[in-house]
């Protein structure tokens, strides 16, 4: 139960209705998630106000139930996300540098 997903622009409120369709589902039969791979070169930023304050959400009603999040960037916020957002979501955060998927996975598959 792993969900690797690689933003390629700017993220859009569609972006989590289309991930949430996906994800939901599958939570609501398993109870959760094992990780989440989150792999982008940068962080691409937001489309817009109501796109990030959809992202927060998306976070708020999805973070307890995933054991672990592996964000593989090379992207300044990466290694801020590690120690930042740990302290508002229950699942444990990870920087892994860019390119370094296979050991962001194992890292998600030892929990």
């Amino acid at each position: 139960s792993l969900l690797h997903v690689r933003p390629t622009g700017p993220l859009a409120q569609k972006d989590f209705d289309e991930l949430a369709k996906v994800v939901d589902p599958f939570i609501e039969q398993t109870g959760g998630l094992r990780g989440l791979i989150l792999e982008t070169a940068g962080f691409p930023g937001w489309e817009n106000l109501g796109a990030a304050v959809r992202h927060f959400r998306f976070v708020r009603d999805h973070h307890t139930k995933i054991k672990r999040i592996a964000a593989v960037t090379d992207s300044p916020l990466g290694e801020a996300a590690e120690h930042i957002a740990s302290h508002f979501v229950s699942a444990e955060i990870r920087h892994f540098s860019a390119g370094h998927v296979e050991e962001a996975r194992a890292w998600i598959a030892s929990t």
